[in-house]
């Protein structure tokens, strides 16, 4: 019932930006926290930032200060701009809710920084 479509990865140099965007199906937005998650190579999914229905964010202490989160209600996004962008940025990133006790995910987009 809840689609979650990712897009903006590509390739980075260390240092560089880039700014990721997830559309949403519905007005999901309106009324629950959304969220980004990402997994490196060989590691695990790991949380990286969240921003609730009133905007208010939290982000992993791996990337505060470099990255915001921000929501636009209205066109049923959520994006992320990244800065200061590091090798160990590397990975797939994930948009992600959960609505009534279901977690949903996008499909993902691929994010490589490297010179």
């Amino acid at each position: 019932q809840v689609q979650l479509v990712e897009s903006g990865g590509g390739l980075v140099q260390p240092g560089g930006s880039l700014r990721l965007s997830c559309a949403a199906s519905g007005s999901i937005f309106s009324s629950v926290t959304m969220a980004w998650y990402r997994q490196g190579p060989g590691k695990q999914r790991d949380w990286v930032a969240s921003v609730t229905s009133g905007g208010s964010t939290n982000y992993a202490a791996s990337v505060k200060g470099r990255f915001t989160i921000s929501r636009d209600s209205a066109k049923n996004t959520v994006n992320l701009q990244m800065n200061s962008l590091k090798p160990e940025d590397t990975a797939v990133y994930y948009c992600n809710t959960r609505l009534y006790g279901i977690t949903y995910w996008g499909k993902g987009t691929l994010v490589t920084v490297s010179s």
